[in-house]
């Protein structure tokens, strides 16, 4: 006697259009002696059924009695076809009936037909958002507790993965998806592009481009997939964005700009380029204004400080009024506190722009000066440096007291810089320092807050100055 077939095949419909059935899909739904499911997914599949195929349907959260039903009916002989929507793996039958197989200790034979997820089909109607590293997460909490969700949320928001978002609000569960953005934009720019799809695939199908800060979670409801872009997703410009979102395109990159490193002229270059950009990608924000971002990037590069986020402080387009200065001749002069500032800026931007860089530390009269006035050395630079360029850009790496002179003779009407560095170092003076420069609301300043600073930084930030011009294209280093 030949063996009965004895089969249960778990088979995912795809999102719900009929072009996104797999043909495997169908074809098993034709074959199938019975087709087990909930009973709103039949009508997807209905046209496909093969005559005298026996339909048994079931409500909502009713999945154990259909696989209970579908290894009874299995067991009778008969190819049993239970139907998932989207992918059946995922939030889906399958493991389900994997588990029951093992409860029962069945014989029953097992397959599983992949469908289309959800998300993919709303990736696809958002564009190229899962580009990069990607992770599902539902906010159910009826099989997992909510700790556990949350967990998850800050786990991806931190690991910068794309999100895809599924159950994210129910009648009863109303406040779990404010929760979730806030949790993102904890970790990510409010500029973070998120579309979100109602419906997917079906008639009824709304597709929306929003971003983290902007989005309302009033606006989806439990058939709604939500997709949060990592800190290299943005919305494209072609087409032209409207003003619900609608049309617009979101991409997040295959790499974190790693197809672009080779473009410098040297091999530093692009290191640096490389350096660069992969700081950039773990900025907490990413919506910082240009000339700020471009000062940061070059002041975490030279220290590999990340706390540098958090005490690096500029004037509202500081580094691009200073800049634009250096270009319109304005500006031709730096003044340095200490001739390791001067050493670090590099020679070829200033001899690019005709810019001089001065140190006055050594010059063989300050010694005798600073005794006979009973001030440092470095005051006695900044004095001497006062009068003969009073409208230099003053870098301090290393002496507050020489910041603190300069902030005197500005008050004293003696200087009158085109801007100013303030990043001294050290455990005296050094935070009252920084805070006396602030009150000069019409001078540019940079300033790198609290105890931390030396003259790595300082020099640094004035190649970020220098190299404005590379900012937009984030490519560092053209001068090394």
């Amino acid at each position: 006697m030949p063996s009965v077939m004895r089969k249960i095949i778990i088979a995912g419909i795809g999102p719900g259009s009929c072009e996104d059935i797999t043909p495997a899909v169908l074809e098993a739904v034709r074959q199938a002696d019975v087709i087990v499911g909930y009973k709103y997914y039949f009508q997807f599949i209905e046209p496909y059924v093969g005559e005298g195929c026996e339909c048994i349907d079931t409500g909502m959260k009713k999945e154990r009695e259909r696989a209970e039903q579908a290894f009874l009916l299995a067991e009778q002989g008969k190819t049993v076809v239970v139907i998932s929507s989207g992918d059946a793996g995922l939030y889906g039958m399958a493991p389900l009936i994997y588990e029951m197989k093992q409860e029962r200790s069945s014989d029953v034979d097992i397959q599983v037909l992949p469908g289309i997820s959800a998300f993919q089909k709303a990736a696809s109607l958002l564009g190229a958002p899962i580009g990069h590293d990607t992770c599902l997460i539902s906010l159910s909490d009826l099989m997992t507790p909510w700790e556990v969700i949350e967990r998850r949320i800050k786990a991806a928001a931190v690991g910068d993965f794309v999100t895809a978002v599924y159950n994210p609000k129910s009648h009863g569960r109303y406040w779990q998806l404010y929760r979730l953005q806030e949790l993102f934009l904890q970790e990510r720019s409010a500029e973070t592009p998120v579309g979100y799809v109602r419906q997917a695939g079906r008639e009824e199908q709304e597709v929306k481009v929003t971003t983290l800060g902007n989005f309302d979670p009033e606006d989806v409801d439990m058939f709604t997939v939500i997709i949060i872009g990592n800190s290299q997703s943005y919305i494209s410009l072609t087409p032209a964005p409207s003003p619900n979102g609608e049309g617009s395109k979101i991409i997040t990159p295959r790499g974190y700009y790693r197809h672009e490193v080779n473009e410098g002229n040297k091999i530093g270059q692009n290191i640096m380029i490389e350096s660069f950009r992969t700081i950039a990608g773990e900025l907490k924000r990413q919506d910082y204004p240009l000339d700020h971002k471009w000062a940061l990037l070059h002041a975490i590069h030279t220290t590999a400080d990340f706390d540098m986020e958090n005490i690096l402080y500029t004037d509202n387009g500081a580094v691009e009024t200073l800049y634009n200065k250096v270009k319109d001749g304005s500006l031709k002069t730096i003044v340095t506190d200490v001739t390791m500032v001067t050493s670090g800026i590099r020679k070829g931007a200033l001899q690019r722009l005709g810019i001089e860089a001065k140190c006055y530390l050594s010059a063989p009269s300050v010694a005798e000066y600073a005794s006979a006035n009973n001030i440092t050395r470095t005051q006695a630079g900044i004095r001497l440096a006062v009068e003969e360029h009073p409208d230099a850009l003053f870098a301090f790496g290393n002496a507050p007291t020489a910041l603190m002179e300069l902030c005197d003779l500005i008050r004293k009407g003696k200087a009158y810089p085109a801007g100013i560095i303030a990043a001294p170092v050290g455990f005296v003076h050094v935070r009252e320092s920084k805070h006396m420069v602030k009150p000069f609301k019409d001078i540019p300043k940079i300033i790198v807050e609290g105890r931390k600073g030396g003259s790595n930084l300082a020099a640094t930030l004035c190649n970020a100055i220098l190299t404005f011009d590379d900012a937009e294209q984030l490519k560092p280093g053209r001068d090394l």
